[in-house]
């Protein structure tokens, strides 16, 4: 599976990590420098949870992440496993 939130959507984000030399113009330096830059990616929180489904009366297994587990919390699994199955999830 890939690296994405089934409710939410959230998946890895892009970006760059920094290495820098230099003292800082506070501490009297000439000021700190980027020598080098090296692309990284920022995953999301994800996590595998069963959760039981009463409706159905059977276990559902969802990758989530952490907001998505607060959203499930907040409004119910049976709203969010009906949103899910409108926009032709299989659940």
């Amino acid at each position: 599976m890939t690296k994405r939130c089934q409710v939410t959507g959230k998946r890895p984000g892009r970006g760059k990590s920094y290495s820098i030399r230099g003292i800082a113009k506070k501490k009297k330096g000439i000021g700190l420098n980027v020598t080098g830059t090296v692309k990284r990616r920022f995953l999301p929180n994800l996590i595998k949870k069963r959760f039981w489904f009463s409706e159905e009366n059977r276990f559902i297994t969802l990758k989530l992440s952490m907001s998505a587990m607060r959203t499930i919390d907040k409004r119910g699994l049976s709203a969010v496993v009906r949103e899910l199955r409108a926009q032709g999830q299989k659940i």
